[in-house]
């Protein structure tokens, strides 16, 4: 899997978990619920990390625990 899947998948478990829609997390995250979209729907191809650390935020997590899952465990190299 490539980071930004795993960035998209983890996004869209953490959504499931929490019962939450996509919109309901840019609000949490105050964030433009397009922000949140791009990344979802591959327009964002590397999400800055102060838009991850605002989802975070909405979610009540740490950087640590977003990306301490299973989705970044064997991730593809980026350098070819």
């Amino acid at each position: 899997m490539d980071t930004i899947s795993a960035i998209k998948t983890r996004i869209l478990r953490l959504c499931a978990e929490r019962n939450i829609t996509i919109n309901k997390l840019a609000t949490m995250s105050a964030l433009p619920p397009s922000s949140v979209k791009n990344i979802l729907y591959g327009r964002s191809t590397d999400p800055k990390i102060s838009t991850i650390k605002k989802i975070c935020d909405g979610l009540d997590m740490t950087l640590i625990d977003f990306f301490d899952a299973p989705e970044f465990e064997n991730l593809e190299p980026e350098i070819k």
